[in-house]
């Protein structure tokens, strides 16, 4: 399969009142989670029907519910985490979703147990539901408390031979790797090319100690910003038949002009790996 572009209901922070932002674009794929309620879900799924788009669900599915507890409790036990998730996976499997993506593996900080282990375990999990209900799960590994590089690194220390006997994606969230590993991003994704399935792209505004996920732009390259296209060009090439989602928050309110640009030159950068 080539890569195909989409983008994020993080653009419009899931709005109902603003799909129509999300279906006016081109692009062929659309990634979103955290709806306000079962109504604006339906809303979603009616438009979508109207169209020719794919669609995957970054868990979770509404506002509210866990995000971040299968490996331990961050906002709710992980007994009620993985619940929720195999609901979920059911039923995003019903209504015929590419993939459903989870962070994992999330740790706060770094662990006192094994994280091998661990991950380990929750993989075991994971591919059972991905087996029961025939639908791809996509990993999204990500920075922790206070951008604690913990999770990403054991990532990085985990063999891959255990991964790959468990049949799972993987998503390569280009901030949280920039955050937990600055200009060695791409020795960290490199050993994990043959299972990325889902990148997030955007590139990082610092405010502070927080961070805002922006729209990439060709701009960024010489204007102080993360040098990102390094890691779009080994992306696009290394690794196949991936989605590659355009993923930021409204917060710095960019312009049409900007993110229309921003889209045309990802799509350059990365038609190199036979984006369509």
């Amino acid at each position: 399969m080539v890569h195909k572009i989409g983008v994020s209901g993080s653009v419009i922070l899931s709005d109902s009142k603003l799909f129509h932002k999300l279906f006016k674009s081109y692009l062929p794929h659309i990634e979103i989670g955290e709806f306000q309620d079962e109504e604006s879900f339906q809303c979603f799924i009616e438009l979508l029907g109207k169209t020719n788009k794919s669609f995957g669900l970054h868990s979770p599915l509404f506002r509210g519910q866990s995000k971040y507890d299968l490996l331990e409790k961050v906002s709710m036990n992980p007994e009620e985490a993985w619940i929720q998730l195999e609901a979920e996976v059911e039923r995003m499997s019903r209504l015929g979703a590419e993939y459903i993506l989870v962070h994992f593996p999330y740790f706060k900080k770094e662990t006192s147990g094994n994280p091998a282990e661990i991950i380990e375990e929750g993989l075991k999990k994971l591919s059972a539901l991905q087996r029961k209900y025939g639908i791809m799960i996509v990993c999204e590994p990500k920075v922790g408390f206070k951008q604690s590089p913990a999770g990403i690194q054991y990532l990085d220390r985990f063999p891959v031979e255990t991964w790959r006997k468990y049949g799972l994606g993987l998503c390569v969230d280009i901030g949280d790797y920039i955050l937990a590993a600055g200009e060695k991003a791409i020795n960290y994704i490199e050993k994990w090319s043959e299972f990325v399935r889902v990148v997030h792209l955007h590139n990082i505004e610092y405010q502070g100690d927080k961070y805002i996920w922006v729209p990439v732009h060709p701009s960024h390259e010489n204007d102080g910003h993360h040098k990102i296209k390094k890691l779009m060009d080994f992306l696009a090439t290394e690794c196949e038949g991936v989605f590659f989602v355009m993923e930021y928050t409204p917060h710095t309110n960019p312009s049409e002009k900007m993110v229309e640009e921003g889209v045309g030159w990802a799509i350059e950068v990365l038609e190199a790996g036979s984006v369509r």
